[in-house]
């Protein structure tokens, strides 16, 4: 098949398949541009919230084992990436764009829930696409703050951890829903409002502003990943708490971290139980 018979199929194919929930999140997954990324995951939300789409699992896409990036920003591990202070435009710009690229990355994260994992219940896929939809809204407002300040989503270099860790447990949906919303994402509930207020005491009350909302939906975030953590851990019959801290321990080579906002964990529906055992895991891992 030549260049152009192939363009034409997969445009075809696109069309007769806008219908159905995986090929569109397939697509958006795929989809190399941000802004265009934001466009295509916005639309799957309402027409998803519309009623528009079906989940038929028959013919589906396969989950690409990377997903669509541009080519900036470049990645590097994270021991290379400079430190950001915020005395300067350029310091607050490139402590906007690491969140970028964070939520950059949470976008994919979500529709890779959508395509990767078969057979769970429709609001599974309802909640990782709304998921994906408010990612998609918080990478546009800091993209609207680094405009602010003179740059643009790739104007700094980036790393890949969040990406990583999706593609280590493509296996096993119970493994991605404890390991990546639940220790990698729950981790900026923890950061965050230590960084309001460093921007705050800078007088950048913009970005504290987008911040703050981005901390306030990301406890939904959080919250998702739980209820199907546990839900799968029911269909199963696993101790939630008892497999949390055997799958943190088995994928976190290096440990956890603390101090933990056991606030906003708890409305993220974390246990005191798994809260206690994870400052005992952060507090062996410093004195280690």
């Amino acid at each position: 098949m030549d260049v152009t018979m192939w363009i034409l199929a997969m445009t075809s194919m696109r069309h007769s398949d806008s219908g159905n929930l995986f090929w569109r999140a397939s697509e958006c997954l795929r989809e190399a541009d941000p802004m265009a990324k934001c466009q295509l995951t916005e639309e799957l939300v309402q027409a998803l919230h519309d009623n528009e789409l079906s989940l038929d699992t028959q013919s589906l896409p396969e989950a690409p084992f990377e997903p669509g990036r541009p080519v900036q920003p470049l990645l590097v591990p994270p021991r290379d990436l400079p430190r950001r202070r915020l005395s300067s435009d350029h310091g607050r710009a490139s402590l906007l764009h690491a969140l970028a690229h964070i939520e950059f990355n949470a976008i994919s994260l979500a529709l890779d829930a959508v395509v990767r994992f078969r057979g769970l219940p429709v609001r599974y896929y309802r909640d990782w696409s709304a998921v994906a939809g408010e990612e998609a809204q918080h990478f546009r407002l800091l993209r609207g703050r680094l405009h602010d300040l003179g740059h643009a989503y790739g104007d700094f270099p980036a790393h890949n951890g969040l990406w990583q860790m999706a593609m280590q447990t493509r296996h096993n949906p119970l493994h991605r829903m404890a390991l990546v919303p639940r220790v990698l994402e729950a981790r900026g509930l923890d950061v965050m409002p230590a960084m309001i207020q460093r921007f705050e005491t800078v007088q950048d009350q913009a970005s504290a502003e987008v911040l703050r909302i981005i901390l306030r939906d990301e406890i939904g975030h959080v919250r998702v990943g739980t209820r199907w953590y546990r839900y799968l851990c029911g269909q199963w019959d696993l101790d939630p708490d008892k497999t949390f801290l055997e799958l943190v321990r088995q994928y976190m080579q290096g440990g956890v971290r603390g101090p933990f906002n056991r606030s906003a964990r708890s409305s993220a529906g974390f246990t005191a139980a798994e809260l206690d055992r994870l400052e005992e895991l952060a507090a062996s891992t410093q004195r280690g």
